[in-house]
């Protein structure tokens, strides 16, 4: 064996090579001719020793591959088969590389009733007697079986200081990019004992979306305590504003047209004067006592003639001396 290893001359990895026949013959038998391809290639194992690829025609093995190794044990030994099995290839599905469950387990898995048990050597716990350069974990350290078995490590507070801050209640969060101001100033925030005081608080505003969590002093909310907003409208309105939208217009109604009644003495003249006989005098006075052009012309031959109260008798308003004269006109035209 140290001689193939020491003076081969690249003739036992040709001879390997060549056994393509030698190799598909050992996995038809193994597997049957419909599950076997094409020969892919060879991969060299070791100075006597290379695997021969076939495609694997196998249901739910997509991608996988037949592999049978061949090796030669000397110059003048015959080619054996040492094994034949299914690999997958480069394009082949498989299941991801194992993890231990305890760590799969993620932030929130825990449920009601669940118990996840801590490593003995967990980093972030440190026995509560050693000294330590947190002086809140100092006050709380006691001899063993006094006060608390473990206590946070240099490393636990490092891991959770890293984990909050680019959390999200972190400053990188979108919340605390859009806040006009952060958590260090805000009334609401109350800081953490020892050496997170610096940087950790707790979110005591129920407005906050953070109310109840451990935010880093660089975030922020639009409910930080010292924030004024002038609540005023973006329009800017007049003092006094009419809409007359709201004002309803109507037409005003129209007055009733009255009936004009003439004057008693002008109805008695006319009425006298339409019983005799019309003469140029008697039209004179009809004309007179008529109204004027522009009043309403009534047929008297279809209109009722309104009549007088009987109680109530009005002396014509005409003047002595017009009346007189008047009739003397009426007696010489009825001479004549």
């Amino acid at each position: 064996m140290t001689l193939l290893l020491t003076l081969d001359d690249g003739s036992i990895q040709r001879k390997l090579a060549e056994a393509v026949d030698l190799a598909r013959a050992a996995v038809l038998e193994d597997a049957g001719a419909e599950q076997v391809g094409a020969h892919v290639g060879v991969d060299s194992e070791d100075a006597v020793s290379a695997s021969h690829l076939f495609e694997a025609i196998v249901t739910g093995y997509r991608g996988w591959r037949w592999s049978v190794t061949v090796a030669l044990a000397g110059e003048d030994e015959p080619i054996t088969v040492s094994e034949v099995v299914l690999i997958p290839g480069p394009d082949a599905r498989v299941a991801p590389a194992w993890v231990p469950w305890d760590r799969r387990v993620q932030a929130g898995d825990l449920g009601v009733g669940d118990i996840f048990p801590v490593e003995k050597d967990d980093p972030r716990l440190a026995p509560a007697y050693l000294e330590s350069d947190d002086p809140a974990v100092e006050a709380v350290a006691k001899e063993t079986g006094l006060g608390r078995v473990h206590v946070l490590s240099r490393h636990g507070r490092l891991d959770a200081a890293a984990r909050w801050h680019g959390g999200e209640f972190g400053p990188r969060s979108d919340m605390a990019r859009s806040a006009p101001d952060v958590c260090g100033s805000c009334g609401f925030f109350v800081s953490l004992a020892g050496s997170l005081s610096a940087a950790f608080g707790a979110c005591t505003n129920d407005i906050s979306p953070a109310d109840g969590h451990v935010v880093d002093v660089e975030y922020g909310c639009g409910a930080h305590s010292e924030i004024e907003v002038e609540v005023t409208s973006s329009v800017p309105v007049a003092e006094l504003v009419y809409d007359d939208s709201l004002i309803d217009f109507e037409p005003a109604p129209e007055a009733p047209a009255e009936p004009v009644e003439a004057e008693p003495a002008k109805a008695e003249a006319v009425e006298a004067a339409s019983e005799e006989p019309k003469t140029e005098a008697a039209e004179a006075v009809v004309a007179e006592t008529a109204e004027p052009a522009e009043a309403t012309v009534v047929d008297e031959s279809e209109a009722p003639v309104a009549e007088v109260p009987e109680t109530a008798e009005v002396q014509p308003e005409v003047e002595p001396e017009t009346a007189d004269e008047a009739q003397a006109e009426a007696e010489s035209a009825s001479e004549h």
